[in-house]
């Protein structure tokens, strides 16, 4: 998500209110310093975000091929999935906003059945819930694997984990169609180089605005609610068992990675889904009919939704400086030792030979 310059349309498409156009006033006078407002800014970091995911892929793929956990192995299926779809939702869109940035074609001539519109709108809405869906379901699977270990004794392999990612691609595209079936609809935003959700007070749109910011909302809780617990066991099952010097690497870093996701997730878009939540029922308490957004809700959208494409930049980071290697070199006493088993209380002998056996397969 999120190229979105700030220079206005070369002509004014007010005039249209019962299309995708009409929802906002494209020529307000914005104030906001120079730098921001040229296009080059969103250019240059979206570029950033595409190189940075690329780079953070090469390292995830690369270290796919050296574990024998599958455990490690499925979580990587996991970030493969989430990194995948932001460098997606950053190609997607720049190539929509790139060719506007250089042409500033006119909206109304170039899409005038608004099927361009309703494909980048989608496109915001797929490629924005899925990585906080993906942050869900990741958290949740360490949530298991940590408070639930001896029942995971057949863990999630590599073809279960991508069709658990692909499960929640196909729910988001889902969520997507939406307002292309007629819930809701996509309309341009200010400045005019992108499209969106629209946050108008008729059903359809009110729905539709709070079904993605409380299904956003309720993403970021589950990850902080499952993070926070796994954290906590792992700390605890430390200290009981007096076996602060028996960690395991890999979980180490997967949890680092995973709140790592989570503190970048809740900071990106929390401001957006409340401001979204906020809106929506402030216009159902007034019950005033709109028929265009007011120029500070434009303003401040634009705003937010930048704070969410820097999501796409710094996910790729967490993978890359909180990997084993670089948390080995700022901590070397996270060294490789026995496995999450080995804190529990001792094991019926055949189900630990039967446990090794199966790690061993893995």
């Amino acid at each position: 998500m999120g190229w979105e310059d700030t220079e206005p349309p070369n002509v004014s498409l007010d005039s249209q209110p019962h299309t995708c156009f009409g929802a906002v006033n494209l020529s307000l006078n914005v104030t906001q310093p120079k730098a921001i407002t040229s296009p080059w800014f969103s250019t240059a970091f979206g570029l950033i975000g595409l190189c940075s995911n690329l780079f953070a892929l090469y390292v995830l793929l690369s270290s796919s091929r050296q574990l024998s956990s599958r455990s490690r192995s499925s979580f990587l299926v996991f970030l493969c999935g989430l990194v995948v779809t932001d460098f997606m939702g950053l190609l997607v869109t720049a190539a929509v906003i790139i060719p506007y940035h250089f042409t500033k074609f006119n909206w109304a001539q170039v899409d005038p059945g608004c099927h361009l519109c309703n494909f980048l709108g989608f496109s915001m809405v797929f490629f924005g819930q899925c990585p906080l869906l993906l942050g869900a379901t990741m958290a949740g699977e360490r949530f298991v694997g940590i408070n639930r270990p001896f029942s995971r004794s057949t863990s999630v392999s590599k073809r279960r984990a991508w069709a658990i990612v692909a499960t929640v691609w196909g729910f988001s595209c889902a969520l997507g169609l939406l307002p292309v079936l007629g819930l809701g609809r996509y309309t341009l935003q200010y400045p005019g180089s992108w499209c969106f959700l629209t946050l108008l007070p008729d059903a359809g749109n009110v729905i539709f605005c709070l079904l993605f910011a409380l299904l956003g909302v309720c993403s970021v809780l589950l990850s902080f609610v499952f993070n926070t617990v796994s954290v906590v066991t792992l700390c605890r099952v430390y200290h009981d068992r007096e076996s602060v010097q028996r960690r395991r690497d890999s979980e180490v870093e997967m949890m680092v990675q995973l709140v790592g996701i989570m503190v970048i997730a809740t900071i990106c878009w929390m401001p957006l889904l409340i401001f979204i939540i906020q809106i929506t029922l402030q216009q159902l308490r007034t019950g005033e009919p709109l028929h265009m957004l007011p120029g500070q809700t434009q303003q401040l959208l634009l705003i937010y939704i930048r704070m969410v494409t820097w999501n796409q930049i710094l996910d790729p980071w967490v993978y890359i400086l909180f990997r084993r290697a670089v948390l080995q070199r700022l901590h070397p006493g996270l060294r490789t030792r026995p496995s999450l088993l080995s804190l529990y209380p001792v094991l019926n002998p055949s189900l630990r030979r039967k446990l090794t056996q199966e790690g061993r397969l893995q």
